[in-house]
């Protein structure tokens, strides 16, 4: 039908891809010889859905998505007309949501404003919206960055309980990485589209993770979030993605293995760190009174080293052959044995905390020199200080002989570091609370080393590490 008015009739048919296969072919003899009179806008998101031989008889015009900056500052302008207070981050998470349709940011705004009133927050917002809140990954990033597997598993299964998709969570884990990335340099800080109170906070952890973290944590959460959909077990695959990203960092990021994961006998130092601070704590507590009061200095005691009083040293003949028992043979034929005697050494008083202290240093210093193993057994258990006896509980028999060839240089470090030659140390096993099956490498050669003891010599003889 000709226009009334004017010379031209406009035609405007938004969402053009919903058409059927039938309205398109008839639309198409339309749009075959078309009317003098007669334009045609069609508009749609997804171009892709339209039959080609529409498509080649259009001029087409691809619009660009709206910015994040400009959506939000277009609904800061709508929120001061309508007298809302609305904070900067939660328009930021409306113009995020919206993904640069403006219709739908604003379609957002009055739902969430009709739902919250007058004051639009943060909090507000990602409640109504069903969003994560970006301090998740915040705190998700620095967990992962002190290798904290079993407290990113809670963290996770928090998310979980709270009715958020595992999907939606690891995809937003790994646009997280990428920002980081992007905020560790000043030339590609403009690309970060967020508020700037969430700007600082990228920028402080972006210097905290290194780029060598972030290119492998986007790697296994990109390749995690391509195998969602095809997984059988979709919680047990984040899950395992999130102890893989965990332990990236552990070990000073050595040449670990894509699928590498903790052992789980590494976490049995947290027991006695938290052992250590409820000590700590409650010593201080104790001792509140006694700090503010200040002791006439004492003299300094030297510390007296005495010669050995006897030195007995055999030797017998030696095997030609390189095997367990000749190792274990040579040690025996070569044993030296030094008795000292600290009857005249000091024996000065120490406090719980100075020797929690310095038993905490002596683990480090052996994780330091690359002695795990026996830095692991050092953290089996609590020990427990009886006036000069030191106690400790372990698992096995095999750990207890480990452990008796480090005593002397334990004993002299604790003695040395607290001027006391009367402490003692007594190993006790606990049988109960041996494992059936070893798991973890380090499990697994303990076990070996609990049915052939000469397994130990062999390693040390090979200089190999587990």
């Amino acid at each position: 039908i000709p226009p009334q008015v004017g010379k031209y009739k406009v035609y405007i048919i938004d969402e053009v891809h919903m058409l059927s296969q039938a309205a398109f072919n008839a639309f198409l003899k339309t749009l075959e010889e078309p009317p003098a009179h007669a334009i045609f806008i069609l508009a749609t998101t997804e171009k892709h859905k339209i039959i080609p031989t529409i498509l080649s008889r259009c001029q087409i015009f691809d619009f660009k998505r709206i910015t994040v900056f400009d959506a939000k500052n277009y609904l800061k302008e709508i929120a001061t007309q309508e007298n809302v207070n609305a904070e900067d981050d939660a328009l930021h998470i409306i113009a995020q949501k919206a993904d640069g349709a403006m219709r739908d940011a604003l379609s957002i705004f009055d739902r969430v404003v009709s739902f919250s009133g007058a004051e639009l927050t943060r909090q507000a917002v990602t409640e109504n919206l069903n969003v994560l809140d970006y301090e998740v990954y915040f705190d998700m990033t620095q967990l992962l960055l002190e290798n904290k597997i079993p407290e990113v598993l809670l963290q996770f299964n928090t998310i979980l309980t709270k009715g958020f998709d595992a999907h939606h969570f690891i995809a937003g884990l790994a646009s997280h990485f990428r920002d980081l990335l992007v905020a560790k340099d000043k030339a590609t800080i403009e690309l970060l589209e967020v508020g700037d109170n969430a700007k600082k906070r990228y920028l402080e952890q972006s210097q905290a993770a290194t780029m060598q973290f972030l290119l492998k944590a986007i790697d296994k959460a990109n390749d995690c979030d391509f195998k969602y959909k095809t997984s059988k077990n979709q919680r047990l695959l984040v899950e395992l993605t999130l102890m893989q990203l965990a332990s990236i960092t552990f070990d000073g990021e050595k040449k670990n293995d894509k699928n590498f994961i903790i052992p789980s006998n590494f976490f049995k130092a947290t027991i006695i760190k938290e052992r250590i601070d409820v000590a700590q704590e409650t010593i201080a507590k104790s001792d509140t009174i006694t700090k503010n009061y200040e002791q006439p200095s004492k003299p300094k005691i030297q510390p007296v080293v005495l010669e050995a009083a006897a030195k007995i040293k055999t030797k017998r003949k030696t095997s030609s052959t390189l095997s367990l028992k000749s190792i274990a043979r040579k040690k025996i034929e070569d044993t030296e044995v030094v008795f000292e005697d600290f009857t005249n050494m000091p024996r000065t008083e120490f406090t719980e905390i100075e020797f929690i202290k310095l038993w905490k240093q002596h683990y480090n210093d052996l994780l330091k020199d690359g002695k795990k193993i026996i830095a692991s057994i050092i953290n089996a258990d609590k020990p427990v200080l009886s006036g000069t006896i030191i106690k400790l509980t372990l698992p096995n028999e095999n750990m207890k002989s480990q452990l008796m060839t480090h005593k002397p240089k334990l004993l002299k470090f604790l003695r040395q570091g607290l001027n006391n030659y009367g402490l003692e140390l007594e190993i006790e096993v606990n049988e109960v609370a041996d494992k059936k099956y070893a798991y973890t490498p380090q499990e697994k050669y303990a076990k070996l080393a609990e049915k052939n003891p000469f397994l130990s010599e062999f390693r040390k003889k090979l200089d190999l590490d587990v």
